[in-house]
């Protein structure tokens, strides 16, 4: 009898790549994915809790399997990820949801496939946290990104800002070894992936832990050195540790994108401070100007925070400046809302009026800039690796400064790089053809 399961994964790319290494343990265990709660016999949750939007949509999904689970007592429902880490999560969930069968936490999940057999041997719910991290090298993995690859070089966060649960719920900085890294970067190369993206929540700090200096630069240069066409791609950079040794690579390496997600938060010095964030508009600046000047078409995009406790009217406004200077590629933009455990979540908080007109204001400004930036892409020819099938003869890819461009084909292109050449603009999608 064929065996199901189906994972709903919410947060950052992070949590995708884990929900890879969940269907890992599953896949090893006989499982199939579906996308199918009906057809399912075992449902994950794999959480996030940066923003309270993904807590309330996770609570809620929990809560409609009720039903389900009573019609399926077979069924298995488990739920992880950075909530759970929190404390007092697990008993509340407990409480809220008596049919979860098992509950884990970020610095476990790789044992989640021991726990689901016990509990299937057993028969009895239970829920396993623990309180540090320790690498685990030997969790299998099922790669569900198309061409793309991700690969951990770092875990956790030592920066504690202000407003941020991360580093309570995913503990310090973790750095993988080097050549642990490069022989899964050259696995996936030769499993066939086209795109290598490097994750941490702070790649910058990779090695730090270990006392070593420029690492992330020495790491970016050794991968380069594999042989093969391919995409190097990284996130998530901090901008008061980004170097200009990682630049000065990425400019000079052919494989490496010449695109880099560098969030500012706020354009307010200020408000910076107050965030904990270690760097001030000037710096984050400056860092622009020497991307620029060493890659004059590198696609920046950035994460903007509004509504801070602290910030004014004035605050916000130079922060829309800073966009108007800077002209991101795109920004993901939100508002502001209190986490646990948070020195922000005590402060007084702003009136959500306000959230809400300054979001909107922000992300009128970004809309424009977005597309002017796309429109002067009209008529250039573009390198596009080939990612998606997104209609009948009609496929989908980026650059690699990372614009999405679709484009048609009678011929099936996937995981091919093709020349694009641009014909029109919208918003931040550009629309072409094969170049021959």
């Amino acid at each position: 009898m064929k065996l199901y399961y189906k994972i709903n994964t919410y947060g950052c790319q992070m949590n995708v790549h884990e929900s890879e290494k969940i269907a890992g343990q599953l896949i090893e265990r006989g499982y199939l994915p579906t996308d199918d709660d009906n057809l399912a016999d075992v449902i994950v949750f794999n959480t996030c809790c940066i923003r309270d939007n993904a807590e309330r949509r996770a609570f809620g999904n929990v809560g409609a399997l009720k039903k389900l689970k009573k019609a399926k007592k077979s069924l298995i429902i488990a739920i992880g990820g950075c909530m759970t880490q929190q404390p007092g999560v697990a008993d509340m969930l407990r409480q809220k949801f008596p049919f979860i069968d098992i509950i884990f936490g970020t610095y476990n999940l790789s044992d989640f496939g021991k726990m689901l057999d016990d509990r299937l041997k057993n028969g009895k719910k239970f829920t396993s946290l623990i309180d540090s991290y320790s690498l685990n090298e030997n969790v299998p993995i099922y790669r569900t990104s198309g061409t793309n690859a991700w690969v951990n070089i770092i875990y956790g966060c030592n920066n504690f800002c202000t407003y941020c649960i991360v580093p309570h719920v995913r503990g310090r900085e973790t750095s993988r070894d080097k050549q642990v890294i490069l022989d899964e970067i050259k696995r996936c190369l030769d499993e066939g992936y086209k795109e290598i993206t490097l994750l941490g929540q702070n790649v910058n700090s990779y090695g730090n832990d270990r006392g070593e200096t420029n690492a992330f630069a020495s790491l970016l240069a050794d991968i380069s050195k594999i042989d093969g066409k391919f995409r190097l791609r990284f996130m998530t950079s901090h901008p008061k540790d980004l170097s200009q040794d990682v630049v000065d690579i990425m400019a000079s390496t052919p494989n490496i994108c010449n695109n880099i997600h560098l969030p500012v938060q706020s354009g307010s010095t200020s408000v910076l401070k107050d965030m904990n964030r270690k760097y001030t508009r000037e710096h984050y600046l400056s860092l622009i100007d020497m991307i620029r000047s060493k890659i004059p078409n590198c696609g920046i995009t950035t994460d903007i925070m509004v509504g801070f406790p602290t910030e004014t009217e004035e605050d916000f406004l130079q922060t829309m400046s800073l966009v108007e200077q800077v002209r991101f590629l795109s920004a993901f933009t939100f508002v502001y809302s209190p986490r646990n455990l948070t020195p922000a979540a005590k402060m007084p908080q702003l009136d959500e009026c306000v959230k809400k007109d300054r979001i909107t204001r922000l992300i009128d400004l970004q809309n424009e800039i977005t597309l002017q930036e796309s429109t002067r892409c009209v008529g250039g020819v573009y390198e596009v690796l080939c990612e998606d099938k997104v209609g009948d003869n009609i496929y989908c890819g980026r650059t690699d400064e990372g614009k999405l461009v679709s484009f048609s084909s009678d011929y099936d292109l996937l995981g091919q790089f093709v020349n694009i050449r641009i014909d029109s603009a919208k918003h931040s999608a550009l629309f072409g053809k094969v170049e021959v």
